[in-house]
């Protein structure tokens, strides 16, 4: 059985850091982990893509120089290392499993609970 369990959010400053992780188990028949987000009243929008072997990664446009995606070498724990946050950045962060090189929520069938990312000013 596919599972995800994220952690790692919290409270920051705008221009801080947080680090998301996404503990996983049974997931290399997916393919893919998908990081997301949703802001109340938003839709969930994609952040971030990487391969289960950790060998291709994609980080959203909007997000480039601030976030990078990557893979423990051991565990199968991927992780989200957000810099420079914004106001914006604000939402629920959720990792999901996916069988397509895709960001497109549509496209993942296994997720998280997801973890809360606030930032202030």
């Amino acid at each position: 059985q596919v599972q995800l369990v994220e952690s790692g959010g919290g409270s920051v400053q705008a221009g801080g850091s947080l680090r998301l992780s996404c503990v996983t188990s049974n997931i290399y028949s997916m393919g893919y982990i998908g990081w997301f987000r949703q802001a109340p009243g938003k839709q969930r929008e994609g952040v971030a893509l990487i391969s289960t072997h950790g060998m291709h990664t994609h980080i959203v446009a909007s997000n480039e120089g601030r976030f990078t995606v990557s893979k423990d070498s051991v565990a199968d724990t991927f992780y989200l290392q957000m810099t420079n946050l914004k106001l914006e950045d604000t939402a629920m962060y959720f990792c999901a499993a996916g069988s397509r090189f895709s960001v497109s929520p549509d496209d993942f069938g296994y997720w998280g609970q997801g973890t809360q990312v606030t930032v202030s000013s």
